[in-house]
């Protein structure tokens, strides 16, 4: 008994040694799979691998799987689990890391104006920068000079409206795509295109101050009675807006002629004048270098409003709208005034575009553009020219550069897929955008600390809409 006692005891002994072994990895496998950085590192990947089945292959009746099969079992899967280890990367890095980024932030921000503190410096590099916006376009192929002036160009001057209204006045505009309509059909009225002839056919280039005018009115009309709402309601009355402008243009055939476009093609842009004959015709170059004059002069003409009293009272009605108003400022006038500059820009965009490409189709002024002009604003950094621009340059480019490489299998319907994934990103990481302005960048700042909101879109608690 004894040694059969013994030796159960040796025999269960080595056993549980093992068993004990073994428990020290498996608690280790447990730990770290119930730690917070395995959760986040699975959350990401499988964001990403969501991302991958909903831009992938669709299935179909008879291969019900093979758009999971064409999504998952292909080496695009790789590109996108690469992006959420990516993603989980930076959002552990800026858990452990967010202080001393935030700072090398501030101190790469501040750089230009301690190391350019002449304003001759900052001026020769925005003439460098100028130069580079010239040249660097005549060694492009034509497949990106078309991208750079239909997509980039006339979304610059898109996103330079827009910050007017959202950034400096701190107004949510969801019907801005409706001002470019109206100045893409005054260009087709003017020049003769359109079913009904205007009482006397002009030059494209003559037809700029009506359309910018026509913008400008719609504008007005529209901002007179709405402006008084703020927040949610006045973003519902601009989406309708938007809305009514799109089913008007596509039901009003014996006028706009409808989804078809105008009766005749736009003219280019041509220029007579003191000996000099000139035309555009279908080479892209010349109207991109027609676009970057126009967006020079509104860029010189935004910076110094910005730093007017205008720019002043823009910026108190967005910090604090009932505040602004008990100092004096005329609350509703300079609302007024943003929303018809904004839309006179926007009319001008809705003008170039019209008369580079010939044609207006109605279907293409929908509430999708007027969000994504919307999302290359907040993207660049809301209230900053700089940003505008760099945001409208970088994600009108982004697509364009995901279809021209076939591993991601971009498709033109999954575009506000990936910029919604990349806006959450940005949110995450940088709300203030890419290229912030200094006072934009101190009033997120101060909202996350509580003291104060960010902008006036949203309505004070207890007021009246």
């Amino acid at each position: 008994m004894g040694y059969l006692g013994t030796g159960t005891l040796t025999g269960t002994e080595p056993a549980r040694a093992g068993g004990g072994a073994e428990r020290p990895r498996l608690g280790w496998l447990r730990r770290l799979a119930a730690s917070d950085d395995a959760r986040r590192l699975g959350a990401c990947v499988a964001g990403f691998l969501l991302l991958a089945v909903m831009t992938g292959p669709e299935g179909s009746s008879l291969a019900p799987t093979s758009g999971f099969s064409g999504s998952l079992l292909h080496p695009r899967v790789f590109a996108f689990i690469g992006l959420g280890v990516g993603l989980w990367a930076l959002i552990t890095a800026k858990r452990r890391y967010g202080d001393r980024a935030r700072r090398l932030s501030e101190a790469i921000s501040a750089a230009p104006r301690r190391l350019l503190p002449n304003r001759l410096a900052r001026y020769g590099i925005y003439l460098v920068a100028l130069a580079f916006a010239i040249v660097y376009p005549m060694a492009l192929s034509q497949f990106w000079q078309n991208v750079l002036v239909d997509q980039i160009g006339v979304y610059v001057l898109l996103a330079l409206g827009l910050n007017v209204v959202v950034g400096y006045a701190g107004l949510l505009d969801l019907g801005y795509i409706a001002f470019y309509a109206i100045g893409a059909y005054s260009a087709a009225y003017w020049t003769g295109a359109l079913p009904v002839h205007p009482p006397i056919t002009l030059n494209p280039f003559w037809a700029i101050p009506l359309a910018i005018f026509a913008a400008m009115l719609a504008g007005v009309i529209l901002g007179a009675p709405t402006l008084r709402l703020r927040g949610d309601y006045l973003a519902i009355v601009t989406l309708g807006f938007g809305e009514i402008i799109q089913i008007v243009a596509t039901n009003l055939q014996s006028v706009t002629g409808g989804s078809s476009g105008p009766a005749s093609v736009i003219p280019h842009f041509s220029v007579n004048l003191l000996g000099v004959h000139y035309k555009w015709g279908l080479g892209d170059l010349p109207y991109y270098y027609l676009l970057l004059g126009f967006v020079v002069v509104i860029l010189v003409t935004f910076h110094a409003l910005e730093g007017s009293r205008v720019g002043r009272a823009w910026t108190a009605i967005r910090e604090d709208e009932v505040a602004a108003e008990s100092t004096g400022i005329n609350v509703l006038k300079y609302k007024v005034m943003a929303f018809s500059i904004g839309a006179s820009t926007s009319g001008f965009a809705g003008m170039l575009w019209a008369s580079q490409v010939g044609y207006i189709d109605s279907t293409l002024f929908t509430v999708q553009l007027s969000i994504l002009v919307l999302v290359l604003v907040i993207f660049g950094g809301m209230g900053s020219l700089p940003g505008a621009v760099v945001g409208a340059a970088v994600l009108q480019w982004f697509p364009w550069f995901l279809r021209v490489h076939p591993l991601f299998g971009f498709q033109p319907e999954d575009l506000f897929i990936y910029l919604g994934a990349l806006l959450v990103v940005m949110m995450i990481f940088r709300p203030e955008g890419l290229l912030p302005s200094r006072r934009r960048k101190r009033e997120i700042s101060l909202a996350e600390h509580g003291e104060g909101t960010a902008d006036a879109m949203t309505e004070p608690e207890g007021a009246e809409p």
